[in-house]
């Protein structure tokens, strides 16, 4: 029983790894994925998702969802 953490541009960088397992727990939330996995807050403008639709921190995650990380998307 797994979640699969994917971390995208500048914040791939900065934590040196593409993505990671972590050991779903019952009531596991994407805030709960993110402090697991990094042990700090989150930084204010980070960007979450769910098996590829956006969400907030609060959003359940079961076992098996794929959870990506991502600073805000920019462009022109």
């Amino acid at each position: 029983m797994s979640v699969h953490v994917k971390y995208f541009a500048s914040l791939r960088q900065q934590l040196g790894v593409e993505s990671v397992e972590l050991a779903h727990r019952r009531d596991m939330t994407v805030a709960d994925v993110w402090q697991a996995v990094s042990r700090q807050p989150p930084p204010c403008n980070l960007l979450c998702a769910c098996n590829l639709q956006y969400t907030d921190f609060k959003q359940a995650v079961a076992d098996g969802d794929e959870v990506a990380f991502f600073p805000p998307v920019t462009g022109g």
